[in-house]
């Protein structure tokens, strides 16, 4: 998933690109209110973290401007502007949730896992697909065998760009993803991608999971098939 960290605070903004890349996210971090415009009309996100007291444009100016070109990215609006009145404006202005500074952790983690989770029209956050069980908060990676005639979930060890493609292509059943798209889910501007990168971690994921889980379309990209009983 990839995430855009609009904050001008360097401490604060160091901290959270610490704890959400962590998290497996891929983040871009700006400063201003002109630079998180920029970097929303060229790139594509699934969330973002934004702060109010911007330099340049306001934090509200920048929803505003998202909104209107018909954006719908989930925002996740960060501020220490805790005034009532303040926080109906961020809602009114298209903001999905709000959270005051100084805010928890992992009430943060857990509101950005919540819109992503929303924006992807699931209600649980737990991924599945068949037999295999992704859990974004715990990080765990399972799947189903049939042991002694009996079901059990193994534990299956992922990277974290492992995780970042599974997650990408489970959270879409039947929908074909090109390099490019699962590259822009993988790293921020500042990572070094080198050109078969995708091809690696797709392999690995054959190797540890089998290699009918993830079907090349050629020409195309790549695609977990949507299950039969799936609508």
């Amino acid at each position: 998933m990839r995430l855009l960290l609009v904050e001008d605070d360097v401490m604060i903004g160091e901290t959270l690109l610490d704890v959400l890349r962590a998290e497996s996210f891929a983040v871009d971090w700006v400063k201003d209110g002109e630079m998180a415009d920029t970097a929303l009309q060229s790139e594509q996100y699934d969330m973002v973290l934004l702060d109010l007291g911007l330099p340049r444009r306001d934090g509200l100016a920048v929803l505003r401007a998202m909104r209107a070109r018909k954006e719908i990215t989930p925002v996740l609006v960060a501020t220490a502007r805790d005034a009532v009145a303040e926080r109906i404006a961020g809602l009114d202005a298209g903001a999905d949730d709000y959270v005051v500074k100084p805010y928890d952790i992992d009430e943060l983690l857990a509101r950005i896992r919540a819109l992503v989770r929303r924006s992807l029209g699931r209600a649980d956050s737990v991924v599945e697909y068949q037999g295999l069980r992704l859990n974004p908060v715990t990080h765990e990676a399972t799947r189903e065998v049939v042991r002694d005639g009996q079901r059990r979930h193994e534990a299956i060890s992922l990277s974290a760009r492992e995780w970042a493609v599974l997650e990408t292509l489970m959270a879409r059943p039947g929908v074909v993803f090109s390099r490019a798209q699962i590259e822009e889910k993988l790293y921020s501007w500042k990572d070094d991608v080198s050109s078969n990168a995708v091809e690696v971690y797709i392999h690995g994921l054959r190797k540890k999971l089998g290699a009918e889980l993830i079907q090349n379309v050629r020409g195309l990209g790549y695609v977990m098939p949507k299950p039969e009983n799936q609508p």
